[in-house]
């Protein structure tokens, strides 16, 4: 049986992704900070951890031991903070859930899939790190994350891991209650389809890049945005 890691599966996206691979034979361990509202207690194995403590990271790698896919969903804005008034703890935490962490993860799970010869890493970055943001340090934070999954493809692609990426417009989820609904509307009338995506939208994409896209499927960002960016 296939192990899955699957960070901020607790919520949106993750949640979606935990119910797909629910569907079939994986063993399922989900790491977040809070799973007072979690429907799956029985059914996969919660760990609670703050994803911003980086230096923690080694010990929660030791406690989960080898997987075989990784899912690096877990992820969030700040749009209250300017780009000229962003307080330094700020900006350190959310460089480390949405990229120090994702990085660090990839580092530690692959030495394991390495010696499997196997292995799947999906990234979940936002068309934030393409066309920029708001939230100037979320912006950066998933372009970076974008070029980690090229990076690390070209590093552990001849172990047979495959790392993708994928970059969605606003996704109907908790994190849009930090979006104004002025711009909530204006990202709207860019998406043809005049809607943002359902979580389980994106998760069919994540659940695909984690199991059985082609080999050659390798260092991708996905675009998942209904042609709102084209390119």
């Amino acid at each position: 049986m296939k192990r899955v890691l699957i960070t901020g599966g607790n919520k949106g996206i993750g949640l979606k992704v935990v119910e797909k691979f629910l569907e079939f034979d994986y063993e399922i361990i989900v790491v977040a900070r809070d799973f007072s509202s979690f429907p799956y207690k029985d059914k996969v194995q919660t760990i609670e951890y703050d994803l911003s403590n980086v230096l923690g990271l080694k010990d929660l790698a030791k406690e989960i031991g080898d997987i075989d896919i990784l899912i690096n969903n877990a992820g969030y804005m700040q749009p209250k903070y300017s780009y000229d008034n962003y307080p330094l703890e700020a900006k350190e935490h959310i460089l480390n859930v949405d990229l120090h962490t994702p990085v660090e993860l990839m580092t530690l799970f692959s030495e394991g899939m390495k010696k499997k010869s196997y292995g799947r890493i999906v990234n979940t970055a936002s068309i934030a790190g393409q066309i920029g943001h708001p939230d100037i340090w979320y912006g950066i934070a998933k372009a970076g994350l974008i070029n980690a999954t090229k990076i690390f493809a070209k590093l552990l692609g001849s172990y047979n891991i495959v790392v993708n990426c994928i970059a969605p417009s606003p996704v109907e989820t908790d994190m849009q209650k930090d979006n104004s609904e002025e711009r909530k509307e204006e990202f709207k009338k860019a998406v043809p389809c005049g809607r943002f995506a359902e979580p389980e939208e994106a998760a069919e994409v994540i659940f695909w890049l984690a199991t059985s896209c082609p080999e050659y499927v390798n260092g991708t960002t996905v675009d998942f945005n209904n042609a709102s960016y084209v390119r």
